[in-house]
């Protein structure tokens, strides 16, 4: 697995996270990003062509993974916009409090092993009244979806990068801290249904 995980993985998710279902629903919610922006789980940087340049200062772009972090400095360089490419882990984040004004969520949160300590280091370097902005997939609401979420996961996880499938992700924010002022959730389309329910919208530290 250490080969599948070093070489294969960066270039599944990699291609993965660019297809065009994908990068819609990236578009609803990340050009709301504003002032200095902490996007967790960079991954290639596929949302760097969907951030406002006139209203993002610069965007602190973390990423553990060394062949996704050398694919977005790939990327990176094709754009104008101000970045900083950050090996670190979402659970310890190597940043002051209350340096960012936007923290970006996409597709990440299903993947993240310590869930409680990246959304308590996201408050903390949020500044007041900063936002959370977030697309994720996750916990389908319907029965024979969600039963298929949770017997695949345990497998897919070992594949996809520890991603989950089934996890509630509205729930997991606000017992994350966070108030939720704006949700969409529904199934993206042209996409198997176990992978396809998307949660997007944004919250403030409660």
């Amino acid at each position: 697995m250490a080969f599948y995980n070093r070489v294969i993985l960066p270039n599944l998710i990699g291609t993965a996270c660019k297809q065009s279902p994908i990068m819609k629903q990236r578009a609803k919610i990340v050009p709301e990003a504003d002032g200095v922006v902490v996007e967790i789980g960079m991954g290639a940087a596929p949302n760097l062509p969907l951030y406002d340049s006139s209203r993002v200062k610069t965007v602190i772009g973390i990423e553990p993974n060394a062949g996704l972090r050398k694919k977005a400095a790939r990327s990176i360089q094709q754009y104008s916009l101000p970045v900083e490419l950050v090996d670190a882990v979402a659970e310890d984040l190597p940043l002051e409090a209350a340096t960012a004004d936007t923290v970006v969520l996409t597709y990440t949160l299903c993947s993240l092993p310590d869930v409680a300590g990246a959304m308590a280091e996201i408050r903390r370097v949020l500044k007041p009244g900063g936002r959370l902005l977030f697309c994720e997939h996750g916990a389908a609401p319907d029965a024979g979806v969600l039963k298929w979420q949770s017997r695949i996961e345990p497998v897919w996880k070992v594949f996809a990068g520890g991603c989950h499938l089934a996890r509630p992700i509205d729930r997991l924010i606000t017992e994350g801290g966070f108030s939720i002022d704006k949700l969409e959730a529904g199934y993206m389309p042209k996409t198997p249904r176990i992978v396809a329910y998307d949660y997007i919208g944004a919250a403030k530290v409660a």
